[in-house]
């Protein structure tokens, strides 16, 4: 691609980026005293220190689908897990061998389905992540599988009451009022 091609896309990402955090920070920033900012090299929550700072769900550089996926941590974890730094999850970077890697999809299958319902509310292609590039191969597709799952349960049962009120706001800010129906085609989860 040309140079100006990807200056582009950097732009309509940074673009929709601070689209998807000013919709984040009009939902929780007051109630729960919590903003959604990009820039960072690597993903972060951070509980505010005192009464008087914000909590902070901090994502990767300016990248829209990151600051989504982050939203979709939040949006599920409890209030005791909101004032520890990364909500008190290990996490293991790039390179885990398989045990650990499927320990990393026991928890990313439930915020990578939310994460799923916020790309289709702001218009972006969703693909699952595995995000362990360099780790030892493993079979992508249980995982994909069980995304998929976790999002036919979210259809069947609605989501998780923080994701809700993101997902209507993203909607209606990237959508308008006319879309108002869940008629996701789940396919594209295992596909």
């Amino acid at each position: 691609m040309s140079e100006s091609v990807f200056a582009t896309r950097d732009i309509v990402d940074i673009a929709l980026d601070s689209e998807i955090s000013a919709v984040f920070n009009r939902c929780f920033g007051a109630d729960y005293r919590t903003c959604l900012v990009g820039g960072a090299d690597e993903p972060l929550y951070q509980p505010g220190r005192c009464l008087a700072e914000k909590h902070q769900i901090v994502y990767r550089h300016d990248y829209p689908r990151s600051a989504l996926h982050e939203a979709a941590h939040w949006c599920i974890a409890g209030s005791s897990r909101r004032l520890q730094v990364d909500y008190g999850y290990w996490y293991q970077p790039d390179g885990r061998d398989q045990q650990a890697q499927r320990l990393f999809e026991q928890v990313e299958a439930r915020p990578q389905a939310i994460e799923w319902f916020f790309c289709q509310a702001v218009g972006l292609a969703f693909q699952v992540s595995i995000d362990n590039l360099s780790g030892e191969p493993v079979d992508a597709f249980p995982f994909r599988l069980a995304v998929w799952q976790q999002a036919r349960r979210f259809l069947a049962e609605g989501l998780p009451p923080r994701a809700q009120v993101f997902y209507l706001a993203l909607r209606e800010h990237f959508r308008g009022e006319g879309a108002n129906t869940m008629d996701f085609d789940l396919r594209s989860l295992v596909l």
